[in-house]
């Protein structure tokens, strides 16, 4: 067995990231990470006793490079006779659809492929995050500020549902039946891999866009770090590696700390909950961590200058307003956290078909029109039925209750959830713009026209965003 192979199998049983019938699937993208863990699985997996497949995710990104890196990984997958799953997203349609950087539409694609397989295929997946990762990590997190919890880094293992918005934290004590995605090289270094592949003779792709100094994680990784190790410490890469590690453990600790107390303290109501710290001589550490879980129990994420305004100077006084939506006070060390009252007044314009309308409260142009059958420039989604043509429509701001059912979804939804969905808060949410015809919703900015009421063919009445800034 090779020496590195050694290392990496008593970091899988370190870390209790395997048990002997698991169903692996090794992530390979193209790349020298990867692909050296797809080798470095094959030679492991009898010691192990796991069955592998390959998975694989085109993300559409480099057009023919991209295409080219899919079947290099098909190539390697039939080399081996090892089944591959491979799926493809168009990420930066993703990115404009979601208002998301292209990083962040590329993960969250990449986790909702991982949670389809994960829910049917295999039951691990295996992904190719290394010891420079964890150290770049760590390294970013830090400059953007981060206690224990982003100090942490990247964990051996993370659970995962089918749905994005399901992943769970990073958790060190998962019950082995949970679906979870593993990181077998992270105690493995990225040159380390590549000495391996070059014993074994073993290609890769190359990735260009790793060597475009725009994004933050390759100026550390090829400018920031390379500079640390020459001039302040040749092992720094290790160095952050570890505190990760310790982090990891602390963290590990204070989890189970707030688990123990917040029930007995915390108490939720209408308008948002209260933290009783009174008659409790508690460490600032704990309290900080409380004060975060009882905000994270109402979907509010802290940063530490609020905690330090509603935790104040010790005298049991402080206070901090959030974003205008949350008031948060301390009173003789009871915390309350109190929902701004929103009144945003409701709105109502009537939309001429064919024609226009002007809406101030959600900052858009609404026009409709009738295009010539053989017009294809628009999509079908914004195309509603000719037969609603002859009602009146009206763009006004959406009600509680009512429901809405997108294209391409199994079933209708509350338009409260959908929103929810797409992280939309606060007073955007309560003036977002939907067309209504009698009392059906048949349009809904960002989602298009109901599944109910689209066109079959390809004429119809078009709806169309002709101006307006995107909130």
């Amino acid at each position: 067995m090779h020496k590195l192979a050694q290392s990496v199998v008593a970091y899988i049983r370190k870390h209790e990231l395997s048990r002997p019938g698991d169903r692996v699937g090794i992530a390979v993208s193209g790349g020298a990470d990867s692909v050296a863990l797809l080798r470095l699985m094959l030679e492991l997996q009898d010691e192990l006793g796991i069955v592998l497949s390959v998975v694989h995710l085109n993300h559409k990104l480099r057009g023919a490079d991209s295409d080219a890196d899919e079947q290099f990984v098909c190539s390697l997958a039939g080399t081996y006779g090892i089944e591959i799953i491979a799926e493809s997203r168009d990420v930066k349609a993703l990115s404009a659809e979601k208002k998301l950087s292209l990083e962040a539409a590329a993960r969250e694609a990449r986790y909702e492929f991982f949670g389809g397989i994960l829910s049917n295929q295999v039951n691990r997946v295996a992904t190719a995050h290394t010891l420079d990762d964890q150290a770049e990590t760590v390294l970013l997190k830090l400059t953007r500020g981060a206690g224990t919890r982003g100090l942490a880094g990247i964990y051996p293992k993370k659970a995962i549902s089918h749905q994005p918005s399901a992943i769970s934290k990073n958790q060190p004590d998962l019950d082995h039946d949970v679906k979870t995605i593993i990181r077998p090289l992270l105690g493995s270094r990225r040159s380390q891999l590549r000495s391996y592949l070059a014993e074994v003779g073993q290609t890769w792709r190359e990735d260009a866009s790793n060597q475009d100094l725009r994004h933050t994680r390759n100026r550390i990784r090829q400018e920031i770090l390379p500079l640390l190790e020459r001039n302040l410490n040749p092992a720094v890469c290790e160095t952050l590696a570890e505190s990760a590690e310790i982090a990891r453990a602390e963290e590990e600790y204070w989890v189970k700390e707030v688990d123990r107390w917040l029930p007995e303290i915390w108490s939720a109501n209408e308008r948002g909950g209260e933290l009783k710290l009174s008659s409790r001589s508690l460490p600032l550490a704990l309290r900080r961590r409380l004060l975060r879980a009882a905000a994270e129990n109402l979907g509010i994420a802290l940063e530490f200058r609020h905690v330090e305004e509603i935790l104040g100077d010790g005298s049991g006084d402080g206070s901090s307003v959030l974003s205008g939506q949350w008031t948060v006070t301390q009173h003789s060390h009871i915390i309350t956290f109190t929902r701004a009252r929103q009144t945003v007044s409701e709105y109502q314009y009537e939309l001429p078909v064919p024609g226009k309308v002007s809406v101030a409260e959600a900052a858009i142009i609404l026009e409709t029109s009738l295009p010539d059958g053989s017009d294809l420039s628009h999509k079908g989604d914004d195309l509603v039925h000719s037969r609603f043509a002859q009602h009146k429509w009206v763009v006004r701001n959406w009600r509680a209750g009512e429901r809405f059912w997108p294209v391409h979804t199994k079933e209708p939804k509350k338009i409260k959830e959908l929103l929810q969905d797409r992280h939309i808060t606060g007073e955007e949410k309560q003036r977002w713009p939907v067309i209504a015809c009698g009392d059906d919703i048949i349009w809904m900015k960002r989602f298009g026209v109901c599944r109910d009421f689209q066109a079959n063919g390809g004429d119809g009445v078009l709806i169309r965003e002709i101006q307006g800034r995107h909130k």
